[in-house]
């Protein structure tokens, strides 16, 4: 199956919000706090697209996978309870969400992926991102990929753990 990577359009925010919503029910359905605070949300979604942050993996006109890409643009980190690998750029990520029917398949991986080209491209070599302690399956994603844990981040009063991966040449 061959999937494409892209910006995301105002016209795809409803197909982006329902795979959100699957996130946030899968979330709670594992009895997990992260996403249940009316965060993400479509303004969230509205303002990545407009800026242009919004990216979305599509199978031919189906989008199937979400997530936002930064670059040098998430302050928490800078607050970091532990220490990151690099300093300087980096692009960080969020809102890394797969829809329901395709689960299972490995596209947040393949997100993944496609966001190291993404700073690849920008001739940046780190990745930082973070996650609730209890996503079990983004944890093991960042394991798989080769991410180091670096310490703890707060985002809207809830610590996160925090990971670096650095890209090799």
């Amino acid at each position: 199956m061959e999937y494409t990577f892209r910006k995301a359009v105002p016209a795809e925010l409803g197909q982006i919000w329902e795979i959100l919503e699957g996130g946030i029910a899968r979330r709670k359905a594992e009895g997990s706090n992260q996403w249940q605070d009316g965060y993400p949300n479509p303004d969230v979604v509205r303002n990545d697209i407009e800026k242009g942050y919004g990216y979305v993996l599509a199978d031919g006109s189906t989008i199937v996978g979400y997530c936002a890409i930064l670059i040098n643009d998430e302050p928490a980190y800078a607050d970091i309870q532990g220490k990151w690998v690099t300093e300087g750029d980096f692009v960080v990520y969020h809102r890394v969400a797969v829809s329901d029917q395709y689960l299972g398949k490995g596209l947040a991986q393949v997100m993944l992926k496609h966001i190291e080209a993404f700073a690849r491209q920008h001739h940046i070599k780190s990745l930082k991102a973070d996650t609730n302690f209890d996503n079990a399956g983004m944890l093991k994603i960042f394991e798989k990929l080769g991410y180091v844990y670096c310490g703890e981040v707060v985002f809207r009063g809830s610590p996160r753990k925090a990971f670096e991966k650095v890209l090799k040449d």
